[in-house]
């Protein structure tokens, strides 16, 4: 039994509990746009929903997740108790503060922003302020990662780290350093302007601070479910992973080529030069290396599962799979999803390409896709398999897992698809009124109403996860085996000094953050002419 059990859940319950209040409001955001629903009369109400749910999915739940997860792999790949625990429990409070304190002027309608703040709008201070304090709750996370790491490492020197504490870490590197851009926008530009300290915001500026986050965050996200693929699969479905040189390799890329990519989302901002946008859409490619890295080892580490189960032959091995085992048919989604996603990806860091779908429903479909899709499904897998753990009691619910798992899967298709679909056709996101009367428009009438289907598929899902884990709380108690991850076929004895530490790649993703924002960052902040007057929400109601 993990000894933070009760720190580890009260992370992913309140991760699941907020999670399940977003799926809500994504849904009815979907229906009230559709041609299924008549206009609604206010459309701040779209946009104060559009906030909330951002909010709740980009910033709260997916740190709670790499937070609660996070702790848990510190406990059972180190084999030590958790050091700063209370410490831990203060970053959670800080996280829970400033969920509530960003989300109370939401509700209000006093911070209709969107996740993405979208100056030179301003919303009420205390919504920006809720953002830091949940930035400063997981940054007690990353830095008890550090320290927790570095006393295994005294006890235990020269042995190479566990694969999952490995990964958690540079994960943990990773967010820390991803957040800096958001904090630098929110401290220098938001809040200020909205203590009324000063008038007028640079957007551009802020913009490109924003960049700085808004793309490397997915990869923050994207973490605790590549963690999941390379430790918790191969483990459920009786495998071996195929190579730990590869594994360190992959979340080494991740932390060095993730950060100096998000300038691609400014492709349509006069104020960023072309080179900058250039360099930043090849750096973006790059980020295909530790992905096509993950499939390859993935995919062997399955087979290796496969012939020890006794397939045969060229594919026999595919047969042999457990295909009823939640963990293994998550897993096999979230690729599937991850497949198409990534590929959509490759139009959007494409300049030409990009100016063809930017700020089209082809984006929010992309997005969703990746994270709701591909990402969201393995937080499913992996509470599915830490649970009985944390909770002594077992999930016997097999049958209702892969039901939900596969309603998961469809709706995020059936929602995202008819999305990418519309944007081609040239459909505008984030508007709360779309007029489908008329040709060609109304064409587009059925793919938006099946995209809102889908939203109820997953609403329906959503809630059957959390009843699986509702009834997981009150079943009967079962003695449980220490939790393990999955260890590699040839486990090396000794890695050498750059695979077992970051300090290398800490310093490379800095410097390229550096060297690729540094002048943009610079250029905009000595403009005369940056500044334009602030439009404060308040105001306008």
């Amino acid at each position: 039994m993990l000894n933070s059990r009760r720190l580890i859940l009260a992370h992913f319950w309140l991760a699941f509990a907020v999670f399940g209040v977003a799926i809500v409001l994504g849904s009815w955001q979907m229906f009230v746009r559709s041609p299924l629903h008549t206009w609604i009369s206010d459309p701040e109400w779209y946009y104060r929903s559009v906030t909330a749910h951002g909010t709740i999915m980009g910033y709260v739940f997916p740190t709670l997740v790499a937070m609660g997860f996070g702790y848990a792999i510190s406990e059972s790949s180190l084999g030590q108790p958790l050091i700063g625990r209370l410490w831990a429990w203060a970053g959670f409070g800080l996280v829970f503060i400033g969920a509530v304190t960003a989300i109370t002027p939401v509700a209000l309608g006093r911070a209709s922003v969107l996740y993405t703040f979208y100056p030179p709008l301003i919303g009420d201070a205390f919504y920006y302020i809720g953002v830091v304090l949940v930035v400063v709750g997981s940054w007690v996370w990353v830095a008890l990662m550090s320290v927790n790491l570095r006393a295994w490492k005294i006890v235990n020197p020269g042995r190479p780290v566990p694969l999952a504490m490995f990964a958690n870490v540079a994960g943990s590197y990773l967010w820390a350093w991803t957040a800096v851009g958001a904090a630098l926008e929110l401290l220098l530009q938001l809040i200020p302007v909205a203590l009324g300290l000063t008038s007028t915001i640079n957007v551009g500026l802020a913009r490109v601070f924003f960049s700085w986050t808004l793309h490397a965050i997915v990869y923050f996200w994207l973490i605790p479910t590549y963690i999941a693929y390379y430790t918790i699969l191969p483990r459920a479905i009786g495998g071996k992973i195929y190579s730990d040189t590869m594994m360190r390799l992959a979340f080494i890329a991740f932390l060095v080529v993730a950060m100096p990519i998000g300038i691609h989302h400014t492709f349509g901002d006069p104020e960023v030069g072309a080179g900058f946008k250039f360099i930043h859409s090849t750096f973006t490619a790059l980020v295909a290396l530790p992905t096509l890295i993950t499939v390859f080892t993935i995919c062997a580490s399955v087979e290796i599962a496969g012939r020890l189960r006794g397939g045969q032959g060229l594919f026999g091995w595919l047969a042999a799979l457990p295909w009823d085992n939640p963990i293994m048919l998550a897993s096999a989604l979230s690729f599937v999803m991850l497949g198409f996603g990534g590929a959509g990806g490759l139009i959007n860091m494409s300049y030409q390409l990009d100016a063809t779908i930017h700020n089209t429903q082809w984006v929010t479909g992309h997005f969703h896709l990746i994270f709701a899709g591909a990402i969201v499904i393995m937080y499913f897998a992996i509470a599915y398999d830490l649970w009985p753990h944390l909770t002594g009691r077992e999930l016997a619910d097999l049958s209702l897992m892969r039901a939900q798992l596969w309603l998961w899967s469809v709706g995020i298709i059936v929602t995202t698809f008819p999305w990418h679909w519309v944007g081609i056709l040239g459909m505008p996101r984030r508007m709360a009124y779309f007029d489908y009367s008329g040709a060609p428009l109304s064409a587009q009438a059925l793919w938006v109403a099946l995209s809102a289907f889908g939203g109820f598929i997953l609403v329906i899902s959503g809630f059957l996860f959390l009843a699986v884990l509702i009834r997981g709380q009150t079943a009967p108690q079962v003695e449980t085996e220490p939790y393990r991850f999955a260890t590699a076929v040839h486990p090396p004895l000794a890695v050498p000094a750059t695979l077992n530490g970051f300090g290398l790649w800490v310093g490379l993703m800095v410097a390229l953050t550096i060297t690729n924002y540094g002048y943009p960052i610079l250029q905009l902040a000595l403009r005369p002419d940056g500044a334009v007057p602030a439009v404060y929400i308040g105001a306008q109601r």
